[in-house]
């Protein structure tokens, strides 16, 4: 097998693990290019169909093409679509930096998600590759009560034999794309053509690396209007992947505070 093939099946067989082991399970859509691509294997896991829900945690700020492409792919794909609310930014941590509190509002959002429908796992579409803190993840991800990381806490993973026991009134988040980088992202979405958002190809000079909400995320300099200018481009940039994210310029341990508090 090619690489390709080797990050497919690894993946369809994290897919396959979770649902045997997991009495309820949700596959948390962002609407960007690694969940798609997760939405894509979890279809190929189950032969066409994905067999739990998918869950927009939304926080009304997202560019008017994403919105257009849930409401679209959502229908074309057969999921179950739910879509909950995040709270306003007052209910946020007043100390967090203005990107990183606005951005928040999606953990506050999940947690309440949580509460309200009772999930023991959730299937997140977060690399290894995307930030530093994320290189910390493992593939089967205990959180605490109030969705917390506990990043000098977690279990051991050697030659794919996973934890897949609950904390005990808490979930599990399952990433089932930890492994791939944004270059096999892009690869796979190009082999497999799957659908991407506009907003990813160059327009006038610029494009969207990293997509989020519309107030806090800007796009990159680039000429790339295609997914193999794409590809090359991210062969020969050292430009960081989240470099339009607001946050990630913030105050040096935003990100850290906000995975540990259960940001994605």
């Amino acid at each position: 097998m090619d690489r390709l093939d080797e990050l497919e099946a690894q993946s369809i067989f994290i897919f396959r693990e979770a649902f045997a082991r997991l009495k309820k399970l949700a596959l948390l859509w962002s609407l960007g290019k690694d969940s798609n691509v997760m939405i894509w294997l979890a279809r190929k896991a189950f032969f066409g169909h994905v067999p739990f829900p998918v869950m927009h945690v939304d926080t009304g700020k997202k560019f008017p093409e994403m919105y257009a492409f849930r409401d679209r792919y959502a229908g074309e794909w057969g999921l179950d679509l739910i879509v909950e609310p995040c709270p306003p930014v007052e209910a946020v941590d007043p100390t967090l930096p203005p990107a990183a509190r606005s951005a928040a509002r999606k953990t506050e959002g999940l947690k309440l998600a949580l509460a309200k429908h009772g999930f023991d796992g959730l299937f997140a579409g977060i690399r290894r590759d995307e930030e530093a803190t994320r290189a910390k993840e493992r593939v089967f991800s205990p959180r605490g009560l109030e969705g917390h990381w506990d990043v000098r806490d977690q279990p051991p993973e050697f030659w794919d034999h996973f934890n897949a026991r609950l904390p005990r009134g808490a979930h599990l988040r399952v990433h089932p794309i930890l492994h791939w980088t944004e270059t096999d992202i892009w690869a796979y979405t190009r082999r497999e053509g799957i659908p991407i958002i506009p907003l990813y190809l160059a327009k006038n000079g610029r494009r969207y690396r990293s997509l989020g909400d519309a107030d806090i995320t800007f796009p990159v300099p680039s000429q790339a209007r295609s997914i193999n200018e794409i590809i090359a481009e991210l062969h020969a940039t050292r430009t960081p992947e989240r470099a339009g994210r607001a946050m990630d310029h913030e105050a040096e341990d935003s990100f850290e505070r906000l995975r540990v508090a259960g940001y994605l």
